[in-house]
């Protein structure tokens, strides 16, 4: 592929991914720099990108394992190469597709951090209410922690996009898909709350429907509500190492904890695939043998002789 060629088709592929695929910027970033990773690989190996191998590829795939990035990057790497070869097949710059059956590293199972609602309280307990932003940061871990949201989700939640009357927020998600998530008495009160401060702040021109905003009146960043969540579970004496996305695993854990389908935990994330909710979900070993001893007949007739 010459040098013009390239560009062309990398700038096809951009535009493939905004619009038909719509994907956000911060998405659509990510996917090209997996696939300038691939492109500098195989520069170095003098390779064609049109003319590459399976091999070609699972070289590419241990280079990765050799430069020490973890399981998980790689497999979303891979996955944006992947992305990549379906788009130039289908676009007809290639005949067939050398990555289809590319297959992903194995990865150890990893159970993220999660917040009993206990710990969620505690969380919120130990912000000080009487600095102008302590309002504010409840209402975020509420929110947070009621309706699953993503982060990105929360910095972009619009007013206009708030039921609270009817007990429901509208969601923007991956791909510019909507969907309505219920939000709960306890997320409405710390609102509420936020919202008496709020309306006595300068706001900063464009930022006006935003829900969150920061001391000038602007938009809050992933980064700052990232700084403020793990600042304020240092201060409740939190010892776990937690995130916004704890919040959110936290959510899908109390829901399946207390008896709530599979399909509607993925609908409640806005996730696509019913194996991408399950990653979010677990039963703690210790009482799943409890339940086991407690429920099961070969256990209840042991205990009888």
């Amino acid at each position: 592929m010459e040098k013009k060629e390239r560009k062309d088709a990398l700038r096809q592929y951009q535009r493939y991914l905004k619009l038909q695929k719509g994907f956000t910027a911060n998405t659509l970033d990510a996917y090209m720099r997996d696939v300038q990773k691939l492109l500098v690989y195989l520069k170095g190996e003098q390779k064609d990108p049109l003319e590459v191998t399976i091999d070609d590829l699972e070289h590419f795939s241990a280079s990765l394992h050799d430069l020490g990035i973890a399981a998980s990057s790689q497999a979303r790497i891979l996955c944006g190469v992947r992305s990549f070869y379906r788009f130039l097949l289908l676009d007809g710059w290639i005949e067939n597709d050398p990555a289809e059956l590319l297959e992903a590293p194995k990865q150890g199972e990893h159970l993220p951090e999660f917040l009993t609602t206990a710990e969620v309280d505690q969380l919120e307990a130990a912000i000080d209410l009487s600095k102008a932003e302590g309002h504010r940061n409840r209402a975020i871990i509420e929110v947070l922690f009621s309706c699953g949201l993503r982060v990105s989700e929360l910095v972009n939640l619009p007013m206009s996009n708030l039921y609270l009357d009817e007990g429901y927020i509208r969601v923007t998600g991956k791909g510019r898909k909507e969907r309505l998530v219920p939000i709960s008495p306890r997320a409405v009160k710390e609102l509420n709350l936020w919202f008496a401060v709020r309306c006595h702040m300068k706001i900063k021109p464009g930022n006006e429907d935003y829900v969150f905003l920061n001391r000038c009146g602007a938009r809050l960043t992933r980064t700052m509500i990232l700084i403020m969540i793990k600042r304020t579970a240092e201060e409740a004496g939190i010892k776990k190492t937690i995130s916004p996305h704890t919040l959110r695993h936290s959510f899908a854990t109390a829901l399946l904890e207390g008896g709530a389908d599979l399909r509607a935990i993925q609908a409640m994330l806005g996730h696509e695939s019913i194996g991408t909710t399950e990653i979010y979900t677990h039963i703690d070993t210790t009482t799943l043998r409890e339940e086991i001893l407690q429920h099961h007949p070969r256990n209840i007739a042991s205990q009888r002789d």
